[in-house]
């Protein structure tokens, strides 16, 4: 059974963005998997989204995404939100995906917009609303045009709100003006896509994160957030600025990897990355330890 939600948080305020864990030969952890959800969930999250870009879904089989939602499920299924991220840039496989990951027993779905083949608005809005008439899910979109080439426009995003499961939005735009005028003209449950503005999107009108650092910093992220939501402005900004070490050091370079360092220095299940991806340079770990130490992550 889902966790409780409602129209404002339908997947919760504080989700992280999960990070796939591979035994040492390269293959699916899902004990690993099961034991990162659990101290993720354990740590303040109400959701995590499995089998997104920082769960290396494009190096994962469809056999491995539906096992580790399965794993996921049966971890903490009872006490947060798990979100299935199904997004491709092939309309039909990512219905497929999300029929695979409704029969799973997935509680939500993340669909990104579709990268590489940079479809017009009208493409998008097609492509997001067959995934979205293919269960009975709800949908969070995803809209990052960094990796996607292509921005999610504003009266797209208007025209998907009318779809009954298009119930939230994914943002890592880093247009706060755009996600200003959007949050006010869809009614979508607005979700910071962009750790760094984790605090800005919430004085737009953000009701919580998708995040990556909230593998290591999840407890400072649910202080923050209920500071904010409480009137404590001041507070929450103080936290803010705690984070900025954090949030900088993370993403140095690509998120997963940076994640899977951390993780490892924690001892914390995590393992190899898949090609392309690659580990972390001894001088980018030794870097990444003076950033989570200058935002008070304990090592």
């Amino acid at each position: 059974m889902a966790p409780t939600s409602t129209p404002q948080t339908p997947f919760g305020r504080v989700l992280t963005a999960m990070v796939t864990p591979f035994t040492a030969d390269g293959a699916l952890d899902l004990d690993g998997a099961q034991r990162l959800a659990a101290h993720l969930v354990d740590a303040g999250n109400d959701g995590l989204v499995i089998n997104g870009t920082t769960g290396e879904s494009p190096t994962t089989s469809d056999a491995e995404k539906a096992d580790l939602v399965r794993a996921v499920l049966e971890a903490v299924g009872d006490r947060a939100h798990v979100v299935a991220g199904v997004g491709t840039n092939d309309t039909h496989h990512s219905m497929e995906l999300a029929r695979t990951a409704e029969r799973t027993g997935a509680h939500g779905l993340l669909v990104v917009t579709p990268y590489y083949n940079k479809p017009p608005q009208e493409g998008l809005y097609r492509h997001f609303t067959a995934v979205a008439d293919t269960t009975g899910l709800p949908v969070m979109l995803y809209d990052i045009p960094g990796r996607s080439g292509v921005p999610i426009s504003t009266e797209t995003l208007v025209r998907l709100a009318e779809h009954p499961r298009i119930v939230a939005n994914k943002d890592a735009k880093g247009d706060l003006g755009r996600a200003s005028w959007a949050i006010a003209r869809s009614g979508l449950a607005w979700y910071s896509g962009d750790d760094m503005l984790n605090l800005p999107l919430l004085s737009v009108g953000a009701v919580g994160f998708v995040s990556v650092v909230g593998h290591v910093v999840t407890p400072e992220l649910r202080a923050l957030v209920e500071a904010y939501t409480s009137g404590d402005v001041q507070k929450a900004t103080e936290i803010h600025q705690k984070l900025l070490a954090v949030y900088t050091g993370m993403f140095r370079t690509q998120g997963v990897m940076t994640t899977k360092a951390a993780l490892a220095l924690q001892g914390l299940p995590a393992g190899p990355l898949r090609a392309p991806m690659v580990e972390c340079a001894p001088e980018e770990i030794e870097q990444l330890k003076i950033d989570l130490a200058a935002g008070g992550v304990q090592l």
